[in-house]
């Protein structure tokens, strides 16, 4: 299985708790971490010089890098500092009426006309999401607000000098050693204490790099597909999670019971990379203040020509996208898919063949 060298890599913890015992002089405390009723297991913290580093990005499994160096001008960014350098360019900024940030696809709003989306973006300036920021900070966080705008021209000077001196040598180099395909975008992440972003998959390598707060990212296999019940591809809410991890339905979503994660809590410096296809959830720390991230997304690979068997668990995961894209297109309703679906396998496949 592809996630041995992480599940050998640390030992469980126990249900509800973090994967973290003892942790010391590293910033933040277990009473910051949001309880869930999974076990998790460490995710490797290693230097970048470290070959077990390389051999888990080669096998696309996930690590926190700890000294890249590769956003070390950003790491003097504040909330001062960016907004007397970031630039009058418009922000999306996202609005949401409690800690979770689910993310839906505005363009598949019209595949489901009763959906009702948890949160609503607005385009503002930097100076307007502060503003914002602390009005939720001053009304309890009732009501709270997210920033994530890919970083573009309309930055100021003083921004662009800092990304131009990001350790691109060391990033390129990973880029090119794996084949992936070109840098789609960075993405300036900027939330309030608590916020959550359920789990969900990106169909993209990531490099999440921490500059300012901390934030706990759980990550879970694509072999663990089953257990997360993703929402319908037609669906605005597309490669997320159906299950309510603070409140799970058990009747809904048996499988969630076996779900295992991977966690690390990230700081100013870290690095972690999140394999194409591979499930995280990412919270803010709880009384952390505000946390500054930015993305590195990169197209993966293209497929090879010769098809080894078996196949990996994502390649799986992209041959059932396919499928339902498909079924979407030939049936001209997405509504009738899984109608289809069900009909084709229901009474055939439970026994194998007589």
């Amino acid at each position: 299985m592809a996630t041995a060298t992480v599940v050998e890599a640390e030992s469980a913890s126990s249900e509800g708790a973090s994967a973290f015992p003892g942790v010391l002089s590293s910033g933040w405390t277990d009473s910051q971490l949001r309880k869930y009723p999974f076990q998790t297991r460490q995710i490797p913290r290693l230097s970048h010089t470290d070959p077990r580093a390389e051999i888990l990005i080669d096998n696309e499994e996930p690590v926190v890098l700890t000294d890249t160096n590769l956003v070390y001008p950003a790491l003097k960014w504040d909330i001062n500092y960016l907004q007397e350098n970031i630039g009058n360019g418009d922000f999306s900024v996202y609005i949401a009426e409690n800690h979770k940030f689910l993310y839906y696809d505005e363009k598949k709003l019209s595949n489901f006309e009763n959906f009702v989306p948890k949160s609503r973006r607005i385009e503002m300036k930097f100076s307007e999401f502060v503003e914002k920021m602390h009005q939720a900070e001053e009304q309890g966080g009732k009501e709270r607000v997210y920033l994530q705008q890919t970083l573009n021209d309309t930055v100021g000077r003083k921004i662009v000098v800092d990304f131009l001196g990001f350790n691109w040598n060391w990033i390129n180099k990973q880029q090119t050693k794996r084949n992936w395909g070109q840098l789609t975008s960075n993405l300036l992440l900027i939330g309030m204490e608590g916020n959550v972003t359920p789990a969900h998959y990106d169909e993209q390598q990531n490099f999440f790099a921490q500059i300012k707060g901390h934030k706990r990212c759980i990550l879970f296999p694509p072999d663990q597909f089953e257990c997360l019940y993703p929402f319908p591809v037609h669906h605005p809410c597309d490669r997320q999670s159906q299950v309510d991890f603070e409140n799970p339905d058990y009747e809904r979503f048996p499988k969630f019971k076996d779900v295992i994660g991977y966690e690390a809590v990230v700081g100013p410096g870290d690095v972690l990379y999140i394999p194409m296809y591979w499930w995280h959830h990412i919270e803010s720390l709880l009384n952390g203040g505000v946390t500054i991230t930015v993305n590195f997304w990169y197209k993966g690979a293209p497929t090879p020509k010769r098809i080894e068997y078996p196949l990996k668990a994502h390649q799986k995961v992209a041959i059932m996208r396919n499928i339902e894209k498909m079924l979407g297109e030939a049936l001209g309703d997405p509504h009738e898919v899984g109608p289809l679906l069900n009909m084709m396998i229901k009474g055939r496949y439970e026994q194998g063949p007589s």
